[in-house]
């Protein structure tokens, strides 16, 4: 790969990152300030104002789809084809360390803040701490990391936006399920998105970096 192109991608990486970080750090005070209740309210009232049964079981299913098991059956999906299919290694570990990391990073945040669920209708149940949802970040960085894994493989157009289309609505239909569903804020869902963001494209700019080496040692053997 281009060395100029590879170190455009790091520094959009470290752009989106940082930009990512600061936003969750947005929401975060704006909670903390109770600034943001009349946002979450209005957002919540709109979305379960849409409530009737077929709609209710699809969000139960990408809450589902959301959930561990399925996270998991995915990821190991989503590695087999990077490895014995696409014969890569460093994207598999890459792969590997988004979710892990995505997963540890929920929980220390969760325990930090110690935001409480929505007292709200709950058309479900869900038990611990409400910021950030964690459906919302592991649903960002595992499709979201799987998009720009494949994303250099698909060689037409329409194939990529078919790419972006498909992990882009899976991430909000999860997110929005959590908020219809009444187990979270949006301001939980945006906060997932935005902790998960960060930490993806800071490891997105670490995979690159080395990339980058990578190519540079390879042109001075050559």
């Amino acid at each position: 790969m281009n060395n100029d192109l590879i170190s455009k991608r790091v520094t959009l990486a470290v752009a989106v990152s940082l930009a990512c970080a600061i936003g969750f750090a947005g929401i975060a005070l704006l909670i903390g300030a109770n600034k943001i209740a009349a946002f979450d309210s209005r957002l919540i009232a709109f979305i379960q104002g849409l409530e009737n049964e077929p709609l209710t079981n699809v969000m139960k299913f990408f809450t589902w789809i959301g959930t561990g098991l399925p996270v998991a059956v995915i990821s190991l999906i989503a590695a087999i084809f990077l490895y014995t299919v696409l014969g890569h290694r460093r994207e598999l570990v890459l792969l590997m360390i988004v979710v892990v990391g995505t997963g540890l990073l929920n929980y220390t945040l969760k325990v930090w803040f110690h935001r409480d669920r929505p007292t709200i209708y709950r058309i479900a149940e869900a038990n611990g701490f409400s910021f950030p949802s964690g459906h919302s970040m592991l649903a960002f960085s595992l499709y979201g990391i799987i998009a720009y894994l494949l994303w250099k493989h698909i060689p037409r157009k329409a194939g990529r936006i078919a790419l972006i289309v498909a992990s882009t609505s899976f991430i909000l239909m999860i997110g929005i399920s959590r908020i219809y569903l009444g187990v979270h804020y949006p301001s939980d869902v945006i906060g997932g998105y935005l902790a998960s963001g960060s930490l993806m494209f800071a490891l997105i700019w670490c995979y690159d970096r080395y990339g980058r080496k990578s190519a540079v040692a390879y042109s001075a053997q050559s």
